[in-house]
C-alpha cells in the first residue's frame, strides 16, 4: 500500500493532469495547479461543481442537502477562508443554534465559529470553478461521467466517458469519488490503490427537505429566527432553517433534515418520498408545538447519498500510486468540508514539488 502522503514525481510543464470529481477536493487540488500553470481537465457526472457542497434549487427556495456549514482549524484553511469572504461568497452561519433531547430545547454552542456559502453552499464551488477557468489550459467537463481509465503507454492515460468519449492524453489521473467508485475505475491498473479502497467502508445518508407556506412556531422560551437543530432522536442528527442563512431571507420556511447514519444505514434503500416521510414526522416529533399550529406544506422529498462518508476516515491526506494515479479526499482525511480541501490542496502541493 502507498506510504503515508508519499512523494509523486514532480509534474513538469509538459504534463496534463485529470481531475475526476469537482467537489471540494478536487476543486482544491485543481485551483492550486491551474495557479502554477499546470494544464488541468476536471470531470463530473453532474451539471456543475460541489459534490455534497452542491445546492438544491427547487420552485420555492433553494436547499443545501449535503454540508451545511463548515468549521475552520488549520491556519491555511483559515487563509485561503479570509479571501472568500472577501470575495463575498461565504459568510458565518448559524448564530442562533439549539439542541433537542427528550428534557427539551436548549440553545447549543460548541464554541466553534461556522460558515456557509452565500448566497447558497454552491456559491463557494462555483467561485472555486470560475477562479480556476482563468488560468489558461484548464476546463471543466459537467454531466461527464468518467468510466474507465486507459493506459496507452506509461505515463500516458485516456479517461472513456459514458457517451464512449475519449479525453486525454493524461501523465497523471487524481480520483476524488468515493472509494467504492473509485476503486472501479482504477482496480486493474492500481491493485495497491483499489485496496486501498476497499478496506474504507462507506456509510450512506439521507438529506430530506420540507418547505412551508408560511413560518413554523417557535416553542415556548426558543427564538424564533432559530437557525439550526441538533437532534437527540434515532433518526434525525440535524435541522438546517435554509430561509435564515446568507442572501435567501425571502424564501419560504425551507428546512433541510439530515439523517443519523445508523439509521440511514438501515434504511438506505427506502424510496425518497418515504424517506422524507420518516425524517418530517421526527423532526415534528421534536417540535413541541400544536400540529394544528403548523403551517401548510408545500412540498416534501428526500435525496440519498449512498457514499456520505468513510466508516473510519484513513486521516493520511492522499494516496499515490507510481503509475500516475492518485486519490484525495475527505474518505482520506477526514469528514469535514476543511479535510477535503486539505486533502486535495495537499496533493496538489506533492504534484508540483512542494513540501506539504
Amino acid at each position: 500500500m502507498p506510504q503515508h502522503l508519499a512523494a509523486p514525481p514532480a509534474l513538469t510543464p509538459h504534463d496534463a493532469v485529470a481531475i475526476i470529481g469537482a467537489g471540494m477536493s478536487g476543486l482544491a487540488c485543481a485551483h492550486l495547479l491551474a495557479q502554477q500553470g499546470v494544464t488541468v481537465s476536471l470531470f463530473d457526472k453532474a451539471r456543475g461543481p460541489g459534490g455534497r457542497m452542491s445546492s438544491k434549487g427547487r420552485p420555492a427556495a433553494t436547499l443545501d442537502l449535503g454540508a451545511q456549514a463548515f468549521t475552520v482549524r488549520n491556519a491555511d484553511f483559515a487563509q485561503q477562508l479570509a479571501q472568500w469572504q472577501d470575495a463575498g461568497c461565504v459568510a458565518p452561519w448559524p448564530t442562533c443554534t439549539y439542541q433537542a433531547s427528550a428534557s427539551g430545547w436548549q440553545t447549543h454552542d460548541d464554541g466553534q465559529l461556522r460558515y456557509t456559502g452565500a448566497p447558497r453552499m454552491s456559491a463557494l464551488t462555483r467561485y472555486l470553478i470560475d477562479a480556476i477557468a482563468l488560468h489558461a489550459h484548464t476546463s471543466f467537463h459537467s454531466e461527464t461521467r468518467i468510466v474507465a481509465l486507459q493506459r496507452v503507454t506509461a505515463g500516458e492515460w485516456h479517461l472513456k466517458d459514458a457517451a464512449g468519449n475519449h479525453h486525454g492524453p493524461f501523465s497523471r489521473v487524481v480520483i476524488t469519488a468515493p472509494p467504492p467508485q473509485a476503486s472501479e475505475l482504477i482496480g486493474q491498473w492500481a491493485p495497491e490503490l483499489s485496496a486501498a479502497c476497499d478496506a474504507r467502508p462507506q456509510r450512506g445518508c439521507w438529506a430530506a427537505w420540507a418547505i412551508f407556506a408560511a413560518p413554523l412556531p417557535a416553542p415556548s422560551g426558543v427564538a424564533e429566527h432559530w437557525q439550526s437543530l441538533h437532534a437527540q432522536h434515532p433518526k434525525l442528527r440535524l435541522v438546517s432553517r435554509n430561509h435564515t442563512k446568507p442572501g435567501r431571507d425571502e424564501q419560504p420556511e425551507s428546512l433541510s433534515l439530515i439523517a443519523q447514519l445508523d439509521w440511514s444505514d438501515v434504511h438506505i434503500e427506502l424510496p425518497p418520498e418515504e424517506a422524507a416521510q420518516h425524517l418530517l414526522e421526527a423532526f415534528l416529533e421534536c417540535l413541541p408545538v400544536p400540529r394544528a399550529s403548523l403551517p401548510r406544506l408545500i412540498e416534501l422529498d428526500a435525496h440519498r447519498w449512498r457514499y456520505a462518508q468513510a466508516e473510519e476516515p484513513e486521516a493520511q491526506g492522499y494516496l499515490y500510486s507510481q503509475q500516475g494515479i492518485a486519490l484525495c479526499g475527505d474518505s482520506w482525511k477526514g469528514s469535514r468540508v476543511e479535510d477535503a480541501w486539505l486533502s486535495g490542496n495537499a496533493l496538489a502541493r506533492a504534484l508540483i514539488g512542494r513540501s506539504v
